[in-house]
């Protein structure tokens, strides 16, 4: 799931709203279709005794591994998901291309470890398309003239490897930055401080109680509440948007100094997690900062954003912590750091899989049930939770509803995306091919560009064809139920669905939004997508964007269900009469 740090913290107030109670939900206009029970039961029994979730899961972490947007295991990964559900039966699988994004990057080798006044090993991973110490050694030859004079003359390549002074830069405003105006070049500087690690006596893991599920059941819908004048905890958020800007400035600064690698303390985790994302480009803040939401900016991934970057680590915090004790503790300590990687420009696209079960139906196989979930992955772990989970259920589903014999009406379309994590790439370049865009008003993320026109439908070619699309990616939880989006009139129809799966643990629906993820995509054009309410286990605590989020903390059972559940929804939106109501 995309997390949006800063951008979330202002979006935060907009999507916060009041309850308001079960029974505002309206009444159905016309007899809800709910499938044969033995079709239901065909599907449960398919999916919790026959399950293949967790095969495809192990292979799409395990032997393919982490898939960051533009690299080749992502690429790995499109093709094989393809082939694997062409295999199962599935028709018209093929990659389809978005963009262009950018250039692909990928690690070739990393260690890291204090070396001086003794030796030990840290944790530590580098930054997504973060420059390596042996940068210039992948220019080709042939640049500087002639090729083959080159090839006898140059230097030996650029070590990837570093020995170098630690420098703690304890800087919180412009003035102390300059404290600091030409002692950084060629250090290791440390960028963050010292974070409190507390000991846990709750434990990671947890599942939605009946009180928070009661809560997101009686939520009111946000299309109906008035926001009140004001943004509460102004104070909170101010001193949140001027740490930010403070972080800009320090980035800035470190990279035009020419320091050696820029490390920082993970933001959250302990025993070993490191949560860590892309590399910073260094860029001038502007005169209003909430600015930076809505320009367009240089990305890590654009090919012009390596001549302002230098190398970027994210350490784990109890080694970040020590290190920085000694620093501060008057000690000289040096650092041993190894960090080779490989940038791709060859091809800039990006591309999502598609596949489908071919609709039966004479006067409905022309219409799309969707469903999905994103493919890309951070690169620390292997993607498992975020989003392999999601992937695994969504091709599961499909998988289910073909081994259990049913023939749907309509066709069902899976799509995988790239890109999420970059902006919800994939899935919104689909949107706009397909189905239309909204021109004018807020982004995709809810922000608002103040220069932009009133907002405006475009609707595509297939538009019309859409009835609905279900996205999963919360993590390995089951599902609990369904965030309609603020769309009363699904709920007749989605209680009745998910009454065979009470015993499941699924039976919530809230009026609520859950952001961040590819169902926006098509709901910013007024198209019927949803995402699964799921327990969220330890997502945000262990595995969300970190080294955790490998295949070992999934919950089987919990895959088992959920693939089940989408599989039941997918097939009972494909035979309905009509399409999905929108809101």
């Amino acid at each position: 799931m995309l997390r949006r740090k800063i951008a979330g913290t202002f979006l935060l107030y907009a999507l916060l709203m009041p309850s308001a109670s079960f029974a505002q939900m309206a009444a159905p206009a016309t007899a809800v279709y709910t499938a044969p029970k033995e079709d239901i039961d065909k599907i449960k029994d398919q999916g919790m005794n026959h399950s293949q979730v967790m095969q495809t899961l192990s292979y799409l972490t395990n032997v393919i591994g982490a898939r960051l947007t533009g690299g080749p295991n992502l690429k790995r990964a499109n093709e094989w998901t393809r082939d694997t559900m062409m295999k199962w039966g599935m028709v018209n699988g093929h990659l389809e291309a978005w963009g262009p994004f950018g250039r692909g990057w990928e690690l070739r080798h990393f260690s890291a470890q204090v070396s001086s006044p003794y030796s030990f090993p840290v944790i530590a991973y580098p930054k997504a398309w973060s420059p390596g110490l042996d940068r210039m050694a992948d220019i080709p030859a042939a640049a500087a003239g002639d090729k083959k004079k080159k090839a006898a003359t140059a230097p030996p390549a650029p070590s990837s490897t570093i020995t170098a002074d630690v420098v703690y830069l304890d800087a919180k405003n412009e003035a102390d930055l300059a404290k600091y105006k030409g002692q950084l070049k060629g250090k290791i500087v440390l960028m963050s401080d010292a974070r409190e690690i507390k000991a846990d006596f709750t434990g990671y893991g947890s599942r939605l109680t009946d009180a928070e599920l009661l809560t997101m059941a009686n939520a009111q819908d946000p299309a109906t509440v008035q926001r009140r004048g004001g943004v509460p905890n102004q104070t909170q958020m101010q001193a949140r948007l001027q740490r930010f800007v403070d972080g800009m400035k320090r980035a800035k600064f470190v990279i035009e100094e020419g320091a050696a690698v820029a490390v920082d303390n993970s933001f959250n985790g302990s025993g070993g997690t490191v949560f860590v994302q892309q590399a910073s480009v260094a860029a001038d803040v502007p005169a209003n900062p909430m600015d930076f939401f809505t320009q367009k900016r240089l990305q890590p991934w654009d090919k012009e954003a390596e001549a302002k970057m230098i190398p970027q680590v994210t350490m784990a915090t109890e080694d970040y912590n020590r290190v920085l004790r000694m620093v501060q503790a008057g000690e000289k300590v040096q650092m041993t750091i190894d960090l080779s990687v490989k940038y791709d420009d060859n091809d800039p696209m990006a591309y999502n899989t598609i596949a489908e079960i071919p609709g039966t139906d004479p006067k409905l196989k022309e219409q799309l049930v969707m469903l999905g979930g994103h493919m890309d992955s951070w690169h620390s772990g292997t993607g498992a939770t975020d989003n392999g989970a999601g992937v695994a259920v969504a091709m599961e589903a499909a998988r289910i509803i073909m081994a259990a014999g049913l023939k749907p009406r309509r066709t069902i379309r899976v799509a995988l995306w790239s890109g999420e994590e970059q902006g919800l790439f994939g899935s919104s370049n689909y949107v706009k091919q397909h189905f239309g865009e909204m021109k004018g008003g807020p982004n995709i993320f809810g922000i608002p560009d103040p220069n932009a026109a009133k907002p405006e439908l475009i609707k595509g070619a297939d538009y019309d064809k859409l009835s609905a699309y279900f996205n999963l990616d919360n993590g390995t939880g089951k599902i609990r139920g369904v965030y309609t989006q603020g769309n009363s009139k699904v709920w007749p129809i989605f209680r009745a669905w998910l009454a065979p799966f009470a015993d499941m643990g699924a039976s919530t629906l809230t009026m609520e939004n859950t952001g961040g993820t590819d169902h926006l995509s098509f709901d910013r054009i007024g198209l019927p997508g949803f995402q699964f309410i799921q327990d969220v286990i330890e997502y945000d605590t262990r595995t969300h964007h970190s080294n955790q989020d490998v295949y070992d903390r999934i919950q089987a059972d919990d895959m088992k269900q959920a693939a089940t559940i989408m599989a039941a929804f997918v097939y009972q939106t494909a035979m309905m009469d009509e399409k999905m109501p929108t809101k």
